[in-house]
């Protein structure tokens, strides 16, 4: 299986919407000014300022935790996360390639920070907390000089690097209770330390930044404010703001052509102040924690990155922010693709459900309910209304153009509402809870209607597990039910009782009809689809889906010939229904793939997953209409 899999041909990534907002200065722009370069996953993604096209970067195992651009843009470098007591990859890019120039292995579990030398001889690169280590590389050996305990035995971990501007030996670093600048000895293949001397300020140093003539170090610091040290003697000369810091710590800084900083702050917080006294000169508050600033060449115009994955384009006359990016910060739970259109698409997260123009792709419109997480969403089949299940045990209506409320029926499962299907005369809804109950409500002009409640005790089965997923049969008669107890059940919605009962040693996690209806097909955590019989609930073909991990998403293409499989593997799998066989595989989501939609015409195919990413596919197998 695992060979089959990986000889197969690749699925055609189209577009990417998300950012990895976490990731500290990971939003970039490249030299030649016309691309943003940011992470996603384990994607590094180009993307063009002009006209929005993307292009990926393939070869992280993991999600990229830094990335690093060389003063000319000929290389990008990006390293990446990996599990305890496994080593963590540094891959160096080729800008104008497109492609691997050198890996690089020697960090254990993270790679924190990477810095190119001004003359791109050398990459220094910092280990994260499980790691401590601080490594120089020779780019064109494509191996490490030397090494070094990052932090002295007094201190804390290391948080940042940076190279001097002008110097190929001088770097510095930075963290919790250490501040210092490096001297790279290539004879002795050695760096030697000088240790900073803040005087009283003890603080963790969260960024640092350079100016282009290498006079001095300033310290954005998680107590709020501002240290500038002399890089030659390694001795405070001033700090500030002294009274009013910066809320949540200062996390991002860029130095202009004036003199003038950039400053970011944990908050949201984003202001341009004066280089020598360190006052607030303009400021604007953006949506959480700003992580990256980078500035398009002479500094007239700069990109914002924020934890909320959203990106910000702003003029230095006006600093006016100009939101031209946005994803989701947390897990996708779901996505839903109107019947019979490619044009459009929706997705739930926490807080909110968002709808999204393919073509773009662009968010149209997005809405918010609080502290609260939508848990799955479908659109009614006249694409009138969005319906959604959400954790506070209710089920709410949305209007897909305006994102007016429409409808609320509270207390709908008691457990929070986990599953969710519109019938296709748009009149009834069918939904599962956490306590594992299965409704059936009738939307009514100015209120709804509990029409019946489906319980499984006819098969001495209690309704304690969780529904994880609702698919209705297109007569809308009858409709079935995957739960974490292992039991599948196919439901009469005309007298409410129970038609048949499929079980297995697993907990299901999806299930699909497919379009001829005499068969369905289901998935969960033993990492099987099986395909069962609807009339007498046999069994009629196992297929082993995946080598690690549930399998959290399938959908089933209209004309039933193929099925896409997504999971904690990360792998997104097309097969072939008849032959059981995987035609394509994509391979670009760095967290676990939490849903996938196939549009009606087989045109394209969406999936997201836990690290916020939403990824759109060519679907290889077009309708033949």
């Amino acid at each position: 299986m695992s060979e089959e899999t990986w000889s197969a041909p690749q699925l055609e990534l189209e577009a990417v919407i998300g950012f990895n907002g976490y990731v500290f200065s990971g939003l970039s722009v490249h030299p030649d000014k016309t691309h943003l370069i940011y992470p996603l996953g384990c994607t590094v993604i180009l993307k063009s300022i002009k006209d929005g096209k993307q292009e990926f970067l393939h070869g992280h195992t993991n999600n990229i935790s830094c990335i690093a651009v060389s003063k000319s843009g000929k290389y990008i470098a990006s390293g990446q996360v990996n599990y305890m007591g496994f080593k963590a990859e540094i891959i160096i890019w080729d800008y104008t390639q497109r492609s691997i120039y050198a890996q690089l292995v020697l960090h254990t579990a993270k790679v924190e920070a990477l810095s190119f030398s001004p003359k791109e001889n050398y990459l220094v690169s910092l280990g994260g907390q499980d790691d401590g280590s601080i490594a120089v590389w020779n780019i064109e050996a494509k191996q490490a000089i030397c090494g070094s305990p990052a932090s002295p035995h007094s201190a804390g971990h290391c948080l940042t690097v940076q190279y001097s501007n002008t110097n190929d030996n001088i770097f510095v670093s930075a963290g919790s209770g250490t501040l210092r600048v490096w001297e790279l000895d290539l004879p002795n293949r050695k760096i030697q330390p000088l240790e900073c001397q803040t005087s009283k300020l003890k603080r963790i140093v969260r960024c640092i930044e350079i100016p282009e003539d290498d006079q001095f170090i300033l310290c954005g610091t998680t107590s709020g404010d501002i240290m500038k040290v002399n890089l030659k003697t390694g001795l405070l000369s001033n700090y500030g703001p002294v009274k009013t810091k910066y809320s949540l710590g200062v996390t991002a800084l860029k130095i202009l052509k004036s003199g003038n900083i950039l400053v970011g702050s944990g908050s949201g917080c984003f202001s341009l102040c004066s280089g020598t006294n360190f006052k607030t000169i303009k400021q604007v508050n953006l949506e959480k924690g700003v992580t990256s600033i980078a500035i398009r060449g002479e500094g007239q115009q700069f990109f914002v990155g924020t934890e909320a994955a959203q990106m910000y384009r702003f003029r230095y006359e006006d600093f006016k922010a100009e939101l031209i990016s946005t994803g989701h910060p947390s897990a996708v739970k779901d996505v839903a693709i109107p019947y019979g259109t490619s044009e459009l698409f929706a997705t739930c997260s926490y807080e909110d459900i968002r709808v999204w123009h393919i073509g773009k792709p662009k968010e149209l419109l997005r809405i918010t309910i609080p502290n609260m997480t939508c848990n799955a969403l479908d659109f009614m089949t006249d694409g009138c209304r969005i319906i959604s299940a959400w954790n506070d045990c209710k089920i709410r209506v949305f209007a897909p153009e305006s994102g007016k409320l429409m409808h609320v029926i509270h207390n709908a499962h008691m457990l929070g509402v986990t599953a969710i299907a519109g019938t296709r005369d748009c009149k009834r809804i069918v939904s599962g809870g956490g306590e594992g109950q299965v409704q059936v409500w009738e939307l009514q002009p100015c209120g709804h209607r509990l029409l019946g409640t489906m319980s499984r005790k006819a098969y001495e089965q209690e309704d304690k597990a969780m529904i994880t997923c609702i698919k209705i049969k297109s007569d809308d008669k009858e409709c079935v039910t995957a739960s974490t107890d292992g039991a599948c059940f196919i439901w009469d919605l005309v007298r409410f009782v129970s038609l048949q009962m499929m079980t297995a040693n697993t907990l299901f996690r999806t299930v699909c009809y497919h379009p001829e209806e005499h068969h369905i097909i289901t998935s969960g955590t033993d990492r099987t689809v099986t395909y069962w019989n609807v009339y007498d609930g046999s069994t009629i073909r196992e297929l082993k889906a995946s080598q690690s991990g549930p399998i959290n998403g399938m959908h089933i293409s209209q004309d039933g010939k193929h099925f896409v499989t997504g999971g904690n593997d990360k792998m997104l799998k097309v097969w072939d229904f008849m032959e059981g066989v995987v035609t394509h595989v994509g391979i670009a989501h760095g967290g676990t793939i939490t849903s996938v939609q196939i549009c009606t015409n087989n045109r394209i195919l969406v999936s997201t997953s836990e690290d916020g990413a939403i990824l759109r596919w060519k679907f290889p197998h077009p309708s033949s209409s």
